[in-house]
Protein backbone atom coordinates (compact mmCIF):
# COMPACT_ATOMS: atom_id res chain seq x y z
CA UNK A 1 0.00 0.00 0.00
CA UNK A 2 1.45 3.35 -1.06
CA UNK A 3 0.24 6.83 -0.21
CA UNK A 4 1.42 9.46 -2.68
CA UNK A 5 1.61 12.16 -0.04
CA UNK A 6 4.63 14.17 1.02
CA UNK A 7 5.75 13.15 4.51
CA UNK A 8 9.05 12.92 6.34
CA UNK A 9 8.28 9.81 8.37
CA UNK A 10 11.32 9.96 10.65
CA UNK A 11 10.85 13.65 11.41
CA UNK A 12 7.14 13.13 12.13
CA UNK A 13 7.87 10.20 14.44
CA UNK A 14 10.67 11.95 16.32
CA UNK A 15 9.16 15.44 16.58
CA UNK A 16 8.00 15.05 20.19
CA UNK A 17 4.24 15.15 19.58
CA UNK A 18 2.40 13.86 22.64
CA UNK A 19 -0.05 11.62 20.80
CA UNK A 20 2.08 8.58 21.64
CA UNK A 21 5.67 7.43 21.81
CA UNK A 22 7.47 6.94 18.48
CA UNK A 23 6.77 3.60 16.91
CA UNK A 24 9.39 0.87 17.21
CA UNK A 25 12.02 1.21 14.51
CA UNK A 26 13.02 -2.07 12.88
CA UNK A 27 15.53 -1.60 10.07
CA UNK A 28 13.96 1.21 8.02
CA UNK A 29 10.37 0.68 9.18
CA UNK A 30 8.40 2.23 12.03
CA UNK A 31 6.11 -0.42 13.50
CA UNK A 32 3.25 -0.42 15.96
CA UNK A 33 -0.08 -2.06 16.62
CA UNK A 34 -3.35 -0.30 15.90
CA UNK A 35 -6.96 -1.44 16.13
CA UNK A 36 -8.91 -1.62 12.88
CA UNK A 37 -12.57 -2.24 13.67
CA UNK A 38 -11.45 -3.64 17.07
CA UNK A 39 -9.01 -6.01 15.37
CA UNK A 40 -5.28 -5.74 16.25
CA UNK A 41 -3.16 -5.04 13.18
CA UNK A 42 0.59 -4.42 13.09
CA UNK A 43 1.41 -1.49 10.82
CA UNK A 44 4.90 -1.26 9.29
CA UNK A 45 5.50 2.19 7.78
CA UNK A 46 8.51 3.02 5.65
CA UNK A 47 9.44 5.19 2.71
CA UNK A 48 11.88 5.40 -0.14
CA UNK A 49 11.50 9.15 -0.62
CA UNK A 50 9.73 12.07 1.00
CA UNK A 51 6.90 12.08 -1.54
CA UNK A 52 5.35 8.74 -0.62
CA UNK A 53 4.62 6.48 2.34
CA UNK A 54 4.71 2.69 2.10
CA UNK A 55 2.63 0.50 4.40
CA UNK A 56 2.91 -3.22 5.07
CA UNK A 57 0.83 -4.91 7.73
CA UNK A 58 0.52 -8.15 9.69
CA UNK A 59 -2.27 -9.92 11.53
CA UNK A 60 -2.00 -11.86 14.77
CA UNK A 61 -0.15 -15.15 14.80
CA UNK A 62 -3.22 -16.71 16.41
CA UNK A 63 -5.24 -15.80 13.35
CA UNK A 64 -4.02 -18.79 11.37
CA UNK A 65 -0.51 -17.25 11.35
CA UNK A 66 -1.81 -14.90 8.68
CA UNK A 67 0.21 -11.89 7.62
CA UNK A 68 0.09 -9.80 4.53
CA UNK A 69 2.54 -7.47 2.82
CA UNK A 70 1.73 -5.16 -0.04
CA UNK A 71 3.87 -4.69 -3.08
CA UNK A 72 4.37 -1.29 -4.63
CA UNK A 73 1.80 -1.82 -7.34
CA UNK A 74 -1.09 -0.56 -5.20
CA UNK A 75 -0.98 3.20 -4.87
CA UNK A 76 -3.20 5.57 -2.91
CA UNK A 77 -3.26 9.14 -4.14
CA UNK A 78 -3.38 12.09 -1.77
CA UNK A 79 -7.06 13.03 -1.68
CA UNK A 80 -8.50 16.25 -0.33
CA UNK A 81 -12.04 14.91 -0.47
CA UNK A 82 -11.70 12.17 2.13
CA UNK A 83 -13.37 12.34 5.52
CA UNK A 84 -11.37 14.61 7.82
CA UNK A 85 -13.62 14.05 10.83
CA UNK A 86 -11.85 14.03 14.18
CA UNK A 87 -11.11 10.71 15.84
CA UNK A 88 -13.81 9.09 17.90
CA UNK A 89 -13.21 7.01 20.99
CA UNK A 90 -15.45 5.67 23.75
CA UNK A 91 -12.54 4.70 26.03
CA UNK A 92 -13.58 1.04 26.00
CA UNK A 93 -10.86 -1.52 26.57
CA UNK A 94 -9.89 -4.06 23.92
CA UNK A 95 -9.73 -7.68 25.01
CA UNK A 96 -6.81 -9.76 23.75
CA UNK A 97 -8.35 -12.93 25.18
CA UNK A 98 -11.04 -13.02 22.49
CA UNK A 99 -10.58 -15.10 19.37
CA UNK A 100 -9.61 -13.31 16.18
CA UNK A 101 -9.57 -16.46 14.05
CA UNK A 102 -12.97 -15.90 12.45
CA UNK A 103 -12.45 -12.28 11.42
CA UNK A 104 -13.98 -11.10 8.17
CA UNK A 105 -11.05 -9.65 6.21
CA UNK A 106 -13.19 -8.26 3.41
CA UNK A 107 -12.56 -4.58 2.93
CA UNK A 108 -9.53 -4.66 5.24
CA UNK A 109 -7.38 -2.71 2.77
CA UNK A 110 -9.73 0.26 2.81
CA UNK A 111 -10.11 0.19 6.59
CA UNK A 112 -6.36 0.14 7.15
CA UNK A 113 -5.89 2.87 4.57
CA UNK A 114 -8.36 5.09 6.41
CA UNK A 115 -6.69 4.55 9.81
CA UNK A 116 -3.17 5.15 8.49
CA UNK A 117 -4.26 8.30 6.65
CA UNK A 118 -5.81 9.59 9.88
CA UNK A 119 -2.81 8.83 12.10
CA UNK A 120 -0.32 10.53 9.75
CA UNK A 121 -2.77 13.29 8.72
CA UNK A 122 -2.20 12.45 5.07
CA UNK A 123 -5.31 14.28 3.88
CA UNK A 124 -3.91 17.60 5.07
CA UNK A 125 -2.86 19.72 2.08
CA UNK A 126 0.75 20.29 3.07
CA UNK A 127 1.70 22.18 -0.10
CA UNK A 128 -1.07 24.69 0.49
CA UNK A 129 0.27 25.09 4.03
CA UNK A 130 3.74 25.82 2.64
CA UNK A 131 2.25 28.50 0.43
CA UNK A 132 0.74 30.01 3.56
CA UNK A 133 4.07 29.91 5.43
CA UNK A 134 5.81 31.56 2.50
CA UNK A 135 3.61 34.66 2.89
CA UNK A 136 5.17 35.38 6.32
CA UNK A 137 8.90 36.09 6.32
CA UNK A 138 9.08 34.97 9.97
CA UNK A 139 7.69 31.56 9.08
CA UNK A 140 9.12 30.99 5.62
CA UNK A 141 12.45 29.71 6.95
CA UNK A 142 10.74 26.84 8.74
CA UNK A 143 9.73 25.17 5.47
CA UNK A 144 13.18 23.82 4.59
CA UNK A 145 13.90 22.72 8.17
CA UNK A 146 10.54 20.96 8.55
CA UNK A 147 9.62 19.81 5.06
CA UNK A 148 7.39 16.74 5.25
CA UNK A 149 6.60 17.14 8.96
CA UNK A 150 2.97 16.22 9.63
CA UNK A 151 0.78 15.81 12.67
CA UNK A 152 1.24 12.37 14.25
CA UNK A 153 -2.29 11.83 15.55
CA UNK A 154 -3.27 9.49 18.35
CA UNK A 155 -4.43 6.00 17.54
CA UNK A 156 -5.86 6.02 21.09
CA UNK A 157 -6.96 9.41 22.53
CA UNK A 158 -6.61 8.10 26.09
CA UNK A 159 -2.95 7.31 25.45
CA UNK A 160 -2.56 10.89 24.22
CA UNK A 161 -4.14 12.21 27.43
CA UNK A 162 -1.72 10.25 29.61
CA UNK A 163 1.23 11.11 27.34
CA UNK A 164 0.37 14.80 27.47
CA UNK A 165 0.10 14.75 31.26
CA UNK A 166 3.44 12.92 31.41
CA UNK A 167 5.05 15.57 29.18
CA UNK A 168 4.30 18.48 31.54
CA UNK A 169 7.59 19.98 32.80
CA UNK A 170 9.37 16.96 31.41
CA UNK A 171 11.87 16.12 28.68
CA UNK A 172 10.70 14.44 25.48
CA UNK A 173 12.98 11.44 26.09
CA UNK A 174 11.73 10.95 29.64
CA UNK A 175 7.99 11.05 28.98
CA UNK A 176 8.38 8.74 25.98
CA UNK A 177 10.19 6.20 28.13
CA UNK A 178 7.44 6.43 30.77
CA UNK A 179 4.68 5.79 28.24
CA UNK A 180 6.53 2.79 26.83
CA UNK A 181 6.88 1.33 30.33
CA UNK A 182 3.17 1.85 31.04
CA UNK A 183 2.26 -0.03 27.87
CA UNK A 184 4.62 -2.90 28.65
CA UNK A 185 3.52 -3.23 32.29
CA UNK A 186 -0.25 -3.03 31.85
CA UNK A 187 -1.09 -3.16 28.16
CA UNK A 188 -2.35 -6.28 26.41
CA UNK A 189 0.44 -8.15 24.58
CA UNK A 190 -0.26 -9.26 21.02
CA UNK A 191 1.93 -11.69 19.06
CA UNK A 192 2.63 -10.89 15.41
CA UNK A 193 5.09 -12.54 13.02
CA UNK A 194 7.44 -9.60 13.65
CA UNK A 195 7.22 -9.83 17.44
CA UNK A 196 5.20 -8.79 20.49
CA UNK A 197 3.45 -5.41 20.61
CA UNK A 198 1.38 -3.90 23.41
CA UNK A 199 -1.84 -1.95 23.48
CA UNK A 200 -2.22 0.97 25.86
CA UNK A 201 -4.14 0.06 29.04
CA UNK A 202 -7.74 1.19 29.39
CA UNK A 203 -8.80 3.89 31.87
CA UNK A 204 -10.52 1.22 33.99
CA UNK A 205 -7.27 -0.70 34.33
CA UNK A 206 -4.96 2.27 34.85
CA UNK A 207 -7.15 3.72 37.60
CA UNK A 208 -6.58 0.55 39.62
CA UNK A 209 -2.78 0.27 39.43
CA UNK A 210 -0.57 1.18 42.38
CA UNK A 211 0.50 4.80 42.49
CA UNK A 212 3.92 4.25 44.08
CA UNK A 213 6.18 1.60 45.61
CA UNK A 214 4.87 2.11 49.13
CA UNK A 215 1.26 1.50 48.11
CA UNK A 216 2.38 -1.65 46.28
CA UNK A 217 4.50 -2.67 49.27
CA UNK A 218 1.54 -2.35 51.65
CA UNK A 219 -0.81 -4.15 49.26
CA UNK A 220 1.40 -7.23 49.23
CA UNK A 221 1.58 -7.20 53.06
CA UNK A 222 5.25 -6.24 52.95
CA UNK A 223 6.06 -9.73 51.70
CA UNK A 224 8.82 -8.40 49.42
CA UNK A 225 11.45 -5.71 49.78
CA UNK A 226 10.14 -2.28 48.87
CA UNK A 227 12.99 -1.91 46.39
CA UNK A 228 11.46 -4.80 44.44
CA UNK A 229 8.12 -3.04 44.02
CA UNK A 230 8.20 -1.99 40.37
CA UNK A 231 4.59 -2.56 39.24
CA UNK A 232 3.47 0.97 40.06
CA UNK A 233 3.12 4.22 38.15
CA UNK A 234 5.99 6.08 39.77
CA UNK A 235 8.28 3.19 38.84
CA UNK A 236 7.58 4.25 35.25
CA UNK A 237 9.22 7.60 35.94
CA UNK A 238 6.11 9.80 35.94
CA UNK A 239 6.85 11.34 39.34
CA UNK A 240 4.29 13.77 40.75
CA UNK A 241 2.06 13.17 37.71
CA UNK A 242 1.07 9.66 38.91
CA UNK A 243 -2.01 10.77 40.92
CA UNK A 244 -3.15 12.95 38.02
CA UNK A 245 -3.00 9.96 35.69
CA UNK A 246 -4.96 7.77 38.10
CA UNK A 247 -7.61 10.42 38.73
CA UNK A 248 -7.97 11.13 35.02
CA UNK A 249 -8.34 7.40 34.36
CA UNK A 250 -11.00 7.16 37.06
CA UNK A 251 -12.92 10.13 35.67
CA UNK A 252 -12.96 8.63 32.18
CA UNK A 253 -13.78 5.13 33.37
CA UNK A 254 -16.64 6.12 35.66
CA UNK A 255 -18.14 9.18 34.04
CA UNK A 256 -17.14 8.66 30.43
CA UNK A 257 -18.55 12.08 29.54
CA UNK A 258 -15.71 13.12 27.24
CA UNK A 259 -16.67 10.78 24.41
CA UNK A 260 -18.35 13.66 22.55
CA UNK A 261 -15.16 15.72 22.27
CA UNK A 262 -14.84 15.03 18.51
CA UNK A 263 -18.29 16.55 18.00
CA UNK A 264 -17.65 19.65 20.12
CA UNK A 265 -16.54 23.08 19.02
CA UNK A 266 -12.98 23.87 20.07
CA UNK A 267 -13.94 26.15 22.98
CA UNK A 268 -16.27 23.57 24.53
CA UNK A 269 -13.75 20.79 24.02
CA UNK A 270 -11.01 22.91 25.62
CA UNK A 271 -13.10 23.59 28.73
CA UNK A 272 -14.06 19.93 28.97
CA UNK A 273 -10.45 18.71 28.85
CA UNK A 274 -9.42 21.32 31.44
CA UNK A 275 -11.54 19.37 33.93
CA UNK A 276 -9.03 16.53 33.87
CA UNK A 277 -6.69 16.47 36.90
CA UNK A 278 -3.26 17.89 36.18
CA UNK A 279 -4.35 19.44 32.89
CA UNK A 280 -3.66 23.12 32.25
CA UNK A 281 -4.02 25.11 29.05
CA UNK A 282 -0.85 23.77 27.37
CA UNK A 283 -1.65 20.10 28.10
CA UNK A 284 -5.30 20.62 27.10
CA UNK A 285 -4.24 22.01 23.73
CA UNK A 286 -1.81 19.11 23.23
CA UNK A 287 -4.64 16.65 23.88
CA UNK A 288 -6.97 18.44 21.47
CA UNK A 289 -4.35 18.85 18.73
CA UNK A 290 -2.57 15.49 18.86
CA UNK A 291 -5.40 13.40 20.31
CA UNK A 292 -8.36 14.73 18.37
CA UNK A 293 -7.03 16.78 15.46
CA UNK A 294 -8.21 20.24 16.51
CA UNK A 295 -5.76 22.12 14.28
CA UNK A 296 -6.81 25.50 15.69
CA UNK A 297 -5.17 24.62 19.02
CA UNK A 298 -1.85 26.40 19.73
CA UNK A 299 -0.10 24.63 22.64
CA UNK A 300 1.95 27.27 24.42
CA UNK A 301 4.65 26.98 27.05
CA UNK A 302 7.74 28.95 27.99
CA UNK A 303 9.60 27.81 24.85
CA UNK A 304 6.82 28.75 22.43
CA UNK A 305 6.52 32.01 24.36
CA UNK A 306 10.20 32.79 23.77
CA UNK A 307 10.01 31.87 20.09
CA UNK A 308 6.88 33.92 19.41
CA UNK A 309 8.16 36.84 21.47
CA UNK A 310 11.44 36.86 19.52
CA UNK A 311 9.75 36.64 16.13
CA UNK A 312 6.70 38.83 16.60
CA UNK A 313 7.09 40.99 19.74
CA UNK A 314 10.70 42.19 19.53
CA UNK A 315 11.68 39.95 22.44
CA UNK A 316 9.29 41.57 24.89
CA UNK A 317 8.22 39.61 27.96
CA UNK A 318 4.67 38.52 27.26
CA UNK A 319 2.53 35.95 29.03
CA UNK A 320 2.04 32.40 27.81
CA UNK A 321 -1.70 33.04 27.69
CA UNK A 322 -1.20 36.04 25.39
CA UNK A 323 1.02 33.91 23.14
CA UNK A 324 -1.67 31.25 22.95
CA UNK A 325 -4.32 33.84 22.04
CA UNK A 326 -2.01 35.46 19.50
CA UNK A 327 -1.24 32.13 17.85
CA UNK A 328 -4.86 31.09 17.54
CA UNK A 329 -5.98 34.47 16.21
CA UNK A 330 -3.11 34.99 13.76
CA UNK A 331 -2.75 31.48 12.37
CA UNK A 332 -6.37 30.27 12.57
CA UNK A 333 -6.87 26.73 11.32
CA UNK A 334 -3.11 26.43 10.74
CA UNK A 335 -2.28 27.27 14.37
CA UNK A 336 -1.41 23.72 15.42
CA UNK A 337 0.81 23.13 12.41
CA UNK A 338 2.52 26.51 12.82
CA UNK A 339 3.28 25.71 16.47
CA UNK A 340 4.71 22.33 15.47
CA UNK A 341 6.89 23.88 12.76
CA UNK A 342 8.06 26.79 14.93
CA UNK A 343 9.15 24.50 17.74
CA UNK A 344 11.05 22.15 15.44
CA UNK A 345 12.56 25.04 13.47
CA UNK A 346 13.81 26.66 16.68
CA UNK A 347 15.37 23.37 17.84
CA UNK A 348 17.12 22.59 14.56
CA UNK A 349 18.11 26.06 13.35
CA UNK A 350 19.94 27.10 16.51
CA UNK A 351 17.31 29.69 17.42
CA UNK A 352 16.48 27.83 20.63
CA UNK A 353 20.03 28.32 21.88
CA UNK A 354 19.72 32.06 21.41
CA UNK A 355 16.57 32.14 23.50
CA UNK A 356 17.84 30.23 26.55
Amino acid sequence: MIFNSQINLELTQESGQTSQSPWKKIDSSYCDMIYVNNMPVLIKAFQEDINSLNIDYEFLLSSNNYSKSYDNSKSKNDSKSRDNSKSKNDFKSHDNSKSYDDIDYSGIDERIEKEVAKIFDLNFDINKFYQYLATDDKLEGSIDFCRGLRLFLAKDPFECMVSSIASANNSIARWRKSITKIREKWGNPFEFPSGTYYSFPSPGLLMSVYEDDFEEYEACNRAIEIECCRKNLKACGVGYRAPYMKKTSELLALENDLVDIPNMKYEEAFESVLRLPGVGAKVADCILLYGYGFREAFPSDVWIKRIVSYLYFEGKDISVEKVREFGMEKFGDYAGYVQLYLFHYARKSGLMNKLK
